[in-house]
């Protein structure tokens, strides 16, 4: 079996890692796997393993001494744990992060959990905000049926909003 990295010697090192139900192999070659540090725990590259081998270099499109400016995290540390330091190391480091994210989660965006009433809420306001927007339109394109029609979905949403659960 070929190394997956140099695709040249035959693998020494078989790693398994299983991430959301599936299973992902890296099969490594003596000297690949002492240059990714996967003999060494202490230079070993989490952030290698979790997203690929090599897909941690893509954090190092910045500057090769980028620092975040909150913590002091480089890209190194980010390199060996597989953790960034704080919130703002989003930033600092946020040119090579989208496909590392993407790669980790289903999206770049955290969508959480809220309770049913706040996502009740949520989703009127967001509803007002569009029925707004429309009757704005409708009056400026001079539509006055569809004005008046948005109108009384405005009082119907603004009385269902006022009606808490």
């Amino acid at each position: 079996m070929l190394c997956d990295v140099c695709k040249c010697n035959d693998a020494t090192v078989f790693l398994t890692q299983i991430l959301e139900g599936k299973m992902q192999k890296v099969n490594l070659c003596d000297s690949c796997s002492k240059e990714k540090g996967v003999q060494d725990p202490t230079g070993f590259a989490l952030a290698d393993l979790l997203l690929g081998i090599g897909a941690a270099e893509e954090i190092e499109k910045g500057t090769p001494t980028q620092k975040c400016g909150v913590c002091g995290f480089t890209q190194a540390d980010f390199k060996k744990t597989g953790r960034l330091g704080c919130s703002a190391c989003y930033i600092t480091f946020s040119e090579g992060l989208g496909s590392l994210l993407k790669a980790m989660h289903k999206g770049t965006e955290h969508v959480g959990k809220l309770p049913q009433r706040a996502h009740r809420e949520i989703e009127l306001s967001d509803r007002m905000l569009t029925l707004t927007s429309d009757l704005q339109k409708a009056v400026e394109e001079e539509n006055y049926e569809s004005a008046a029609s948005l109108r009384d979905q405005i009082k119907q949403l603004e009385a269902d909003l006022a009606i808490k659960p």
